[in-house]
């Protein structure tokens, strides 16, 4: 409530006086009101207009992108109060006679019209900066009806200061009238950059910088007076991250600066222009700094990946070649002889694109694989058939009508799925079949089995190939490690190259003004008589 009203007090006091100046000058001048206050309730009209369709388009969108545009009300409120602290820096002292000068300068013409133009442009001008700012501070506010009281409040206050001021029965000293209110103002403005960082990481547009700094339920408990001062007027949160800490601190500290300095006391014209370059020499020697230093992670290798079977057994391991090949090492035990025997294999992959696995996006490759094994027989029995089967004759298989023996011809196959995550092996599956084709043995027409895996196959052949896959455990530790980068890379893209950009661009503001800066102390010819002097420009002081 109380930010709220210190808004409405001071942005409607600033209106106040211009309406209030322009009334003067319409009454002394036998010119009528009216007009003037048309284009005040117009002004008034539309910038209510303007918060509450914010407000509404606001409500109508989803959650992340609500975040988002409160992200982007609360850059534009900062703007805005920067912009008015920074103004008022400078004007607060002669204020008044300013806006004098220009409501006579309006008046020269003959008209009303340039005075009740400036009436309507200053209110709405403030009155759409009040809205923006009014709605920012509301989206942090715990209390909305208290929030809008406070405005409320300010603005009747501030309409009653202008009328006293108009009729002559209210003096306040503008300058530290301004002054005070802005530093409050710095103090609010900069709980709102905290802000919409936050909103900026819910809305899933900042995701670096959010590592945990203080805890600060101990100076600010929820529901405690303190609570309600740090959390509701200041947007200081119990829990600051890293980025919002930083945030807070890069703008309070110039603008306090500005606010607070003396004026008697503040550098002259040449030395603001030596600070602001100096500034701007920092900003861009800290930006190579981070650029060059703040380097991109990758994923660390993680070595062969071991396989297991459908059991869970070990069965050997798999790695890249290079991108495109995949080698497995597969270990097999003959069930006669329990001899283990030891096959690579070399898979060529080709890429099917990018999908989800595993919970992590991921580069889907497939390849075909040649199935060694032992030397099948060419004939079996039925009791190799039912061997094969787990104890059962086959379905299709009569022993009566076919007892056998039968012709064997033996088919394996294999496909092999593989994902990769930035160029690391994440996952691989491989699906062997073995097919047995019969004929004779009284069968009147071939027929295909489907050999399971595991099964005993005839003689001392062993069991038929299993499917196998990637431990589950190192699948894990690659998604873990995929999830780390990610954040690690969004990190070093913030730290590396935002931040630089940033402090880049405010150089470049900072050289502009002190460009600006030293041209108008440049002098300039006139022509007087005949007689050609030089004269500065203007006297410049730092704002």
């Amino acid at each position: 409530m109380l930010t709220t009203f210190i808004i409405g007090l001071r942005e409607g006091l600033e209106a106040a006086l211009i309406v209030g100046i322009v009334a003067a000058f319409l009454r002394k001048n036998g010119r009528r009101l009216f007009p003037m206050w048309l284009g005040v309730a117009a002004a008034v009209v539309l910038s209510v207009a303007v918060g509450v369709g914010l407000k509404v388009v606001e409500s109508s969108l989803p959650q992340a992108a609500q975040e988002g545009m409160e992200t982007v009300i609360g850059a534009v409120a900062v703007v805005f109060v920067t912009g008015m602290i920074l103004w008022m820096s400078r004007h607060s002292r002669g204020l008044k006679k300013e806006l004098e000068s220009s409501a006579q300068a309006a008046l020269g013409d003959g008209t009303s019209t340039a005075l009740v133009l400036m009436a309507f442009l200053a209110v709405l001008k403030e009155g759409f900066e009040t809205a923006v700012f009014l709605l920012a501070t509301f989206s942090a506010a715990t209390n909305a009806t208290a929030a809008a009281t406070g405005a409320a409040l300010g603005v009747l206050v501030a309409i009653g200061l202008g009328i006293g001021i108009y009729r002559g029965g209210v003096r306040i000293n503008l300058s530290k009238f301004f002054r005070g209110t802005g530093v409050f103002l710095v103090l609010v403005a900069a709980g709102l950059v905290v802000s919409a960082l936050r909103t900026a990481h819910e809305a899933g547009w900042l995701n670096a910088g959010q590592q945990r700094t203080l805890d600060l339920d101990w100076l600010a408990p929820v529901g405690s007076v303190r609570g309600a001062l740090f959390t509701g007027v200041l947007g200081i949160p119990s829990d600051p991250r890293l980025v919002e800490v930083l945030g807070w601190l890069c703008y309070i500290v110039p603008l306090g600066l500005i606010v607070l300095w003396p004026p008697t006391k503040r550098p002259g014209a040449l030395a603001s222009i030596g600070i602001k370059q100096a500034i701007a020499a920092v900003a861009v020697v800290t930006a190579a700094l981070l650029t060059v230093l703040v380097s991109a992670p990758t994923l660390a290798a993680t070595g062969p990946a071991p396989l297991v079977d459908s059991t869970g057994s070990e069965v050997g391991t798999v790695r890249l070649s290079d991108p495109s090949h995949l080698v497995a090492t597969l270990r097999t035990t003959a069930a006669a002889a329990a001899a283990t025997t030891t096959t690579t294999t070399t898979v060529a992959l080709t890429d099917k694109g990018a999908e989800t696995h595993a919970g992590t996006a991921a580069e889907h490759l497939t390849g075909a694989v040649a199935v060694d094994g032992p030397d099948l027989p060419t004939t079996v029995t039925l009791g190799d058939l039912v061997a094969l089967d787990g104890g059962r004759i086959p379905v299709g298989i009569d022993a009566g009508r076919n007892p056998g023996p039968f012709t064997a011809a033996w088919t394996r196959t294999g496909t092999v799925d593989t994902w990769l995550v930035d160029g690391t092996l994440l996952d691989v599956r491989a699906h062997n079949s073995l097919v047995l084709t019969l004929s004779g043995g009284g069968l009147p027409t071939p027929r295909t089995l489907s050999v399971s895996a595991g099964a005993t196959l005839p003689g001392a052949a062993g069991t038929a190939p299993a499917s196998w896959t990637v431990d589950t455990a190192y699948v894990e530790r690659v998604v873990h490690s995929a999830l780390t980068l990610g954040n690690s890379r969004a990190e070093a893209r913030f730290w590396g190259r935002i931040v630089p950009a940033l402090l880049v661009l405010a150089a470049v503001a900072l050289l502009l003004a002190a460009r600006r800066a030293r041209r108008a102390l440049e002098p300039r010819a006139t022509t007087r008589d005949d007689r050609t002097t030089t004269t500065p420009r203007r006297n410049v002081h730092a704002g």
